[in-house]
């Protein structure tokens, strides 16, 4: 199913690191490794369902440098084309920041595509934009599309000294 949901949002101009068209081998590659960093910790894979249906997920990536213990970064947020709109995104979007904030985490980034990205989404769940940086990657039917770079401080505030 996750697969599925990677080759659906690619097809249709999801900007998630693949081009379009995205063979199953490949889909099923990634998930296999993401789902096995998942289990050494290094990162959470959250799933929204409807019923016995997958429609949405999510990745919370928590493997960051030692310097960076209180960060976490949000990554391939993907909803089903029949059930945008709905909320799902923001429900997955809050149950990752709420994992990152059991997880000890304050600060939380991301970066979304300029073209066709989820950044009205982002600014309303009250991530502030740093900047854009153009040309940033291919869009996946081609043509080259820039990238913004969100962050939230969630949870308890690191002390600064």
């Amino acid at each position: 199913m996750l697969s599925g949901l990677l080759i659906e949002t690619v097809a249709n101009g999801g900007s998630v690191s693949f081009m379009h068209p995205l063979q199953p081998e490949a889909a099923e590659a990634f998930w296999s490794n993401a789902l096995a960093a998942a289990t050494r910790g290094e990162r959470a894979v959250l799933g929204a369902w409807d019923g016995e249906r997958l429609i949405g997920t999510v990745t919370l990536l928590l493997d960051c440098p030692p310097n960076q213990p209180h960060r976490a970064e949000i990554a391939k947020l993907m909803t089903c084309l029949s059930h945008r709109g709905r909320g799902v995104a923001a429900s997955l979007m809050q149950a990752a920041e709420n994992l990152a904030v059991k997880r000890g985490r304050t600060l939380l980034v991301l970066d979304t595509a300029t073209d066709g990205g989820a950044s009205t989404l982002y600014e309303h769940l009250g991530f502030t934009l740093t900047g854009e940086i153009p040309d940033y990657a291919l869009k996946p039917h081609g043509g080259l599309t820039g990238t913004k770079i969100y962050w939230k401080r969630i949870g308890a505030r690191v002390p600064t000294e």
